[in-house]
């Protein structure tokens, strides 16, 4: 275990650490399996050391996340929208994609802001708002908001986390990516807690006019 954490220390003691934070939360946005989240934590916990930069490491997720969001909202404005625009009037899918070009239109700042905690969720959010033609500007004004505040809640989730556990940093980084999880499972639970609450209230509502 002290063998590898020597190694952990030496490797986020390169500058070569900030294309690596870089790199993960770009493929990270459209590829969720890649642990960009992970990394940032640990890189912050270990950042009480002093090496690397809680400010660089925070900074270069945000950018990171950042250019991986566009990259799928590209994908999604590419192939998306033509597969969108080809389906037939009146089948489920038309209705599906109209209906979330709506939502997307009323609170489409509000859904890509809180996607951005969900691993899965930011990039069914950034696909789909590519292939409904989400525009551009305003996508870019609120992909900044959400991966800055995203970063800043990973950077300082783990740099808490390493100053709690300074004699037992891995011990900080496993805390860190807990309760990166716990929260991740709390918002996930609210929104499907409104989503069928919202469900209920409909089906009251056609019941009532029956």
């Amino acid at each position: 275990m002290d063998s590898a954490l020597d190694l952990l220390r030496q490797l986020v003691t390169s500058p070569w650490v900030y294309l690596l934070i870089f790199g993960l939360t770009a493929v990270d946005a459209f590829f969720p399996a890649v642990p960009g989240e992970a990394a940032v934590i640990t890189a912050a916990v270990l950042s009480t050391s002093g090496n690397p930069k809680l400010a660089a490491v925070i900074v270069t997720a945000a950018l990171g996340a950042c250019a991986g969001d566009h990259i799928s909202y590209a994908i999604g404005r590419g192939g998306g929208a033509r597969r969108l625009a080809g389906l037939p009037d009146g089948s489920r899918r038309r209705a599906s994609s109209e209906w979330a070009r709506r939502a997307l239109d009323r609170r489409g700042g509000l859904i890509l802001t809180t996607s951005r905690y969900l691993p899965g969720g930011r990039t069914a959010v950034t696909l789909t708002m590519g292939a409904v033609r989400y525009p551009r500007r305003s996508f870019l004004l609120y992909d900044a908001i959400a991966t800055v505040t995203w970063a800043l809640y990973c950077g300082l989730l783990g740099y808490f986390g390493g100053l709690a556990f300074q004699r037992h940093p891995v011990k900080g980084v496993l805390a860190g990516i807990g309760l990166s999880v716990i929260v991740t499972l709390g918002i996930e639970g609210i929104r499907w807690l409104r989503h069928r609450a919202r469900r209920r209230a409909t089906a009251t509502d056609r019941a009532g006019s029956t």
